[in-house]
C-alpha cells in the first residue's frame, strides 16, 4: 500500500474498520458476503500485488467487488480504491489471479469494481481478458472546506478532541453511516490521519467537518453545516469495471501462479 501510494480508503486502517463493521453485523447478514484477498508473492520484498475483495451473494449470483466498495460515507472527488500492483508485470499476475478466482465460482458470477483511478493496469489486463467487460468513467464530486468563510474554526488532530466533538457531529449523520463514521474516525484519529473542524455559536456546534490527512495532503471526508462553508465541486474521474452476471468461466494464463 505504501509502495504504490494507495489512497487512505484503500489502506489497512480503513479496510480494518470495514472488516470490523462487517463483524458487528448479524450472522445472517455476514453469511451473504465474505472478504477475500488475491495476493501475488513477490518474496523477498513482500507482496508484488494484492486485491482486497468482497464476495457477495445476490440470489444465485456471486458478485465480486472491492472490499469497502459501497461503505458509506466514502470521501469524494478522487479514486478511493486500488488494485495494488508494484509494476505492470505484477498487475498482469494479479489480473490472472482474479480470473482464476472467477473461474472457481459455483453458478453465475458478476464483477463490479468501482472507484479505481484512470489507467489502472490491473483493470486494463482484466478488460483485455474479459471481452464483454465494460470499463466506464464517471465524474466524481468533492467536498470543499470553506468553513473559514463562515466563522472561527477550531481544528484539531488530537484524538481526545476528535472523540469529544464526534457526538455533536454524528448526531447530524445518517443512522446507517453513523457506526462506521464513529469507528473509522476514532481509528484514524489514533494514528494522526483525521482532523476534526467545528464552528460554534455559543455552546452549539453549527458546522463540523472530518478531513482525512496524509502528510501534507488534506481530503475533506464528511461534514454537516447549518451556516454554509461546505461546498460541492467536480472531482477527478473514477473508473468502474463491470461484467454482468454470467456463467462463462474465464481462461487465464499467468506467468506465475498467485497464492
Amino acid at each position: 500500500m505504501d509502495a504504490v501510494r494507495a489512497p487512505i480508503p484503500a489502506r489497512a486502517p480503513w479496510l480494518t474498520a470495514v472488516l470490523h463493521a462487517r463483524a458487528a453485523q448479524p450472522a445472517a447478514l455476514r453469511w451473504w458476503s465474505r472478504p477475500l484477498a488475491v495476493v501475488v508473492d513477490g518474496a523477498p520484498d513482500g507482496p508484488a500485488a494484492a486485491a482486497f475483495l468482497t464476495l457477495r451473494r445476490r440470489g444465485l449470483t456471486t458478485e465480486v467487488s472491492m472490499l469497502g466498495q459501497g461503505t458509506a460515507p466514502l470521501p469524494g472527488g478522487r479514486p478511493t480504491a486500488r488494485l495494488l500492483a508494484r509494476d505492470d508485470g505484477a498487475a498482469a499476475r494479479l489480473a490472472a489471479g482474479i480470473l482464476e478466482l472467477l473461474s472457481t465460482r459455483r453458478g453465475p458470477w458478476a464483477l463490479r469494481l468501482a472507484g479505481l483511478p484512470l489507467g489502472d493496469p490491473t483493470a486494463a489486463h482484466l478488460t483485455a481478458a474479459l471481452p464483454d467487460s465494460v470499463l466506464a468513467n464517471v465524474r466524481s464530486r468533492q467536498l470543499v472546506d470553506r468553513l473559514d468563510d463562515v466563522g472561527a474554526v477550531e481544528r484539531s488532530r488530537d484524538p481526545v478532541v476528535v472523540e469529544r466533538e464526534l457526538p455533536a457531529l454524528l448526531a447530524e449523520s445518517d443512522g446507517a453511516a453513523r457506526a462506521f463514521l464513529r469507528a473509522s474516525a476514532r481509528l484514524h484519529a489514533a494514528i494522526g490521519r483525521v482532523e476534526v473542524a467545528v464552528v460554534r455559536r455559543g455552546d452549539r456546534v453549527e458546522a463540523g467537518l472530518l478531513t482525512l490527512i496524509d502528510g501534507a495532503d488534506r481530503w475533506p471526508w464528511w461534514g454537516t453545516s447549518r451556516i454554509g462553508g461546505l461546498d460541492d465541486a467536480p472531482g477527478s474521474p473514477l473508473v468502474g469495471l463491470t461484467v454482468a452476471a454470467r456463467d462463462w468461466r474465464p481462461g487465464f494464463s499467468a506467468p506465475a501462479a498467485p497464492r
